[in-house]
This record gives structure tokens, C-alpha cells and sequence, in this order.
């Protein structure tokens, strides 16, 4: 694998490449809904947009070209053509072109985290790109697994869950959110960084970039065009909706309640 460009590590030269994960998701608004059969949810006639944590994603990469720190910033976004206007959605925002890894049929509904993050190391090698930006998780899977295994398979360092990216000298500082509060943590170059919540306010597109983004161009691959396969390495047995919340029940005093608690076996 690759280790990236140490021309861009020596604090004298900072016009990155980046790479950034648009992954098409049901709207975080959309009622998910099971199918009949428990093999899936409905996805037909069904409200797409990008993945809400890969906007962020997306807007990051932008401001970083915006402070003339990249260069040029390539989405990637791996399924079946409706793909496409998610990508079409990131260029509007401010990224130059796109890559479409047209995945489609069984395929695309057996399709895992690693074989994305097989996907991105390889686009990443070809491109030779500097950082691979995506959000810390999809909110359709929830997985939170693609950015970490992209990273092991490249061998470069990890950013997870940032907040705050900042220029130091060759590196980039970035403060993570963790369980315990805040870290703050010294990232080489090439590197993969996932965002998290507050890390920005992604950007609406206007009209004339939505203009703009229906010319910029989109190259088209196959998960054969990288040597990456793609069979499944589990296998779905059931899908069911999350069991419904009992009502609650009014107490009358603190003595019912630590009764109660006792009764359930809580105290």
C-alpha cells in the first residue's frame, strides 16, 4: 500500500488531495419502514439524500480548499445510479468531480463496510490523494466501521469522530470527541478523518453551483475496475422493527416507587 505524498509533509507544500465518501442514504426525515418479507426496508418511492455526517464530510473539504490548503477534492460514492445525484449534490457544495462505483441489484443490497473501504484504498492509491474524508457513520446501517477500515487497509493514520481540524506546519491537529470529553491529537499525512456532529454547518448549494455541478464530471467504475469483489461476508437472517414501548405507570410516593424498583429487580 501506499504511504501518500511526503512532498506534502515537510510544512513547505500544503495543497492536498482529498477524497471524500458520499454515501446515499433514506432522508433522516423518512419513517423507515420493514418489508413484509424481514429481508430489508422499503426503499422504493422512498426519500434519498446524502448521509447528513458525510456533508459534514463534504463542507470540511471545501472550507480546506476555500483557505487554499487542497487543491482539488474527488467524491466517491459507491451504489446504483440514483448515486449520481448524490455526487451531483457534493460537487454543487464546492467539489470538483466525481466517481461513481456503480454497484447495483444483490450486490448493492449485500454490499458491507469493508468492501467500501477496500473500494476507497483503492481510488485513494490511484488518485493519490492525501486525506480520505467521510462522516464517522451512515445513519442507515450505523456501522461506524468504514473510515477505521479504510485506514488499516491503506496503513495510515486515523482521525475518528473530529470536531476541529487545524494546519500544523505538515500535520493537521484535530480534537476528537470521545466518551470521556475532548482529545486532541497530531495527525501525519496521508491520513483518513471521519467527522463527526459539530465539527460544522454544511453549506446549502445555490443555484448557480447547482448549475455549475451538472457539468463537472463524473467518471464511472466498477468494484471489477478496482479488483475489489464484492460477495457478501454475512448474510442477513431477519430485519425487524425495534419492539414498541410499554406506557409507563404514575406512582404515589417514593415508597411505591423503590417498591416498584425492588419488584423489577433494580435495586
Amino acid at each position: 500500500m501506499t504511504k501518500g505524498h511526503q512532498g506534502h509533509l515537510n510544512g513547505v507544500k500544503m495543497a492536498l488531495r482529498i477524497l471524500v465518501g458520499c454515501k446515499r442514504v433514506i432522508d433522516y426525515a423518512v419513517k423507515v419502514r420493514v418489508k413484509p418479507d424481514k429481508m430489508g426496508v422499503v426503499t422504493e418511492g422512498v426519500k434519498h439524500s446524502m448521509n447528513p455526517f458525510d456533508e459534514i464530510a463534504v463542507e470540511e473539504a471545501v472550507r480546506m480548499k476555500e483557505k487554499k490548503l487542497a487543491s482539488e477534492i474527488i467524491a466517491v460514492s459507491c451504489g446504483p445510479q440514483q448515486c449520481q445525484e448524490t455526487l451531483r449534490t457534493a460537487l454543487a457544495m464546492g467539489l470538483d468531480r466525481g466517481i461513481h462505483v456503480e454497484i447495483s441489484g444483490k450486490d448493492y443490497e449485500t454490499l458491507q463496510p469493508f468492501h467500501v473501504s477496500k473500494i476507497l484504498a483503492k481510488i485513494a492509491e490511484e488518485e493519490k490523494v492525501d486525506i480520505i474524508f467521510l462522516g464517522k457513520q451512515a445513519i442507515d446501517d450505523d456501522c461506524n466501521q468504514t473510515g477505521q477500515m479504510t485506514a488499516a487497509l491503506l496503513d495510515w493514520p486515523q482521525a475518528t469522530f473530529a470536531s476541529k481540524i487545524e494546519k500544523n506546519n505538515g500535520d493537521l491537529m484535530v480534537t476528537r470527541e470521545i466518551d470521556g470529553g475532548l482529545e486532541t491529537i497530531n495527525v501525519k499525512l496521508p491520513c483518513v478523518i471521519t467527522s463527526d456532529l459539530r465539527l460544522n454547518e454544511p453549506r446549502y448549494a445555490t443555484l448557480p453551483n447547482i448549475m455549475k455541478a451538472k457539468k463537472k464530471p463524473i467518471a464511472k467504475k466498477s468494484p471489477a475496475d478496482l479488483g475489489v469483489d464484492v460477495s457478501p461476508r454475512q448474510e442477513v437472517l431477519s430485519v425487524e422493527d425495534p419492539p414498541v414501548r410499554e406506557a409507563g405507570s404514575i406512582v404515589q410516593d417514593v415508597d411505591e416507587l423503590v417498591s416498584k424498583l425492588k419488584a423489577a429487580g433494580v435495586v
